[in-house]
């Protein structure tokens, strides 16, 4: 993690892009290569040696990823780090710049929204960076429209992954909202959790691809689950978390109802895989591999699609 040069600035800060729950996050140009950036700073608590120690595994995690270089991945360019006091680091990761993200891109798609290849190419390509952040035992834990990055060539890029445990110490600072809307059940009810809880958000993504509004729109952690029952039904009692303090009791015995009910444009194979990915057991989820492997993404939609 390289400390910060002197007086020289190679990042200049062109344009706020937006305050998130983890602080502001800056459109800047790099001055030696002339490209532009994404910045985000974040404030960290240091040890005893001075040294932010958690967050320093979490970059060395990121770059390691990076070697990869995934095309579903945003890129890590660039940390460095300044020291404000002895007990405070401004660390400031420098991503690959990409305009959009997946909330403006449905927005701005003309109605009726965007066609069923279409969903299904942006689908294909989230598993694709999830099942690389997964194999690599990273859980990006806050999935939402607003994390996944689309470029102008309709590349998707998963961003701010791996930054959930970093940020987590100045989380406590933050009185913002962080959104419920994408939470899974085991989230809500504060059992414990892995790599699942990813497949939960992406499933609510999916819905969202073709319903162009959320699908659990819930206020509070209750209203939340209580959304997602009204649609998956209430849950077995020998399925509910056993380590929870919520028991199953404060919810009314709802059936599932047909998915096509909430999502009517989804395909009968979407629908399948849509309930594998919206399965309340987190081990009974289906991963991102086995998703890729779907039939929906193997079915005559995608050749017609490829020769028109």
């Amino acid at each position: 993690m390289a400390m910060a040069h002197g007086t020289r600035v190679q990042y200049e800060p062109v344009a706020e892009i937006g305050g998130g729950a983890y602080g502001t996050v800056y459109k800047a140009r790099d001055t030696e290569s002339g490209q532009f950036v994404a910045l985000k700073s974040v404030r960290v608590q240091t040890d005893q040696n001075g040294l932010p120690s958690s967050t320093v595994r979490e970059v060395a995690l990121l770059r390691r990823l990076e070697q990869f270089d995934h095309p579903n991945v945003v890129r890590l360019m660039d940390v460095c780090a300044t020291q404000r006091s002895d007990q405070e680091t401004k660390v400031t990761l420098v991503f690959e710049h990409v305009d959009q993200d997946l909330k403006t891109y449905l927005e701005r798609a003309p109605a009726p929204g965007l066609s069923p290849g279409r969903i299904k190419d942006l689908m294909k390509q989230l598993l694709c960076g999830l099942a690389f952040l997964h194999s690599n035992r990273v859980m990006h834990r806050d999935l939402k429209p607003e994390n996944i990055l689309v470029t102008s060539q309709g590349q998707v890029k998963l961003a701010d992954f791996g930054l959930a445990r970093i940020y987590s110490c100045h989380m406590a600072l933050t009185p913002v909202v962080v959104t419920l809307w994408y939470r899974p059940p085991e989230v809500l009810l504060q059992s414990s959790y892995a790599t699942p809880v990813d497949i939960w958000s992406t499933g609510c993504i999916f819905a969202e691809m073709f319903r162009r509004k959320p699908l659990f729109c819930g206020e509070s952690e209750m209203d939340q689950l209580g959304k997602i029952f009204e649609v998956v039904g209430l849950p077995p009692e020998e399925e509910w978390p056993t380590d929870v303090t919520l028991s199953r009791k404060n919810f009314p015995p709802l059936m599932a109802r047909p998915i096509t009910d909430f999502v009517p444009e989804i395909n009968e194979q979407g629908a399948q895989l849509l309930l594998k990915m919206l399965t309340f057991d987190p081990l009974k989820r289906i991963s991102a591999l086995n998703a890729l492997e779907h039939l929906y993404f193997h079915d005559e939609e995608t050749l017609i699609e490829t020769k028109s």
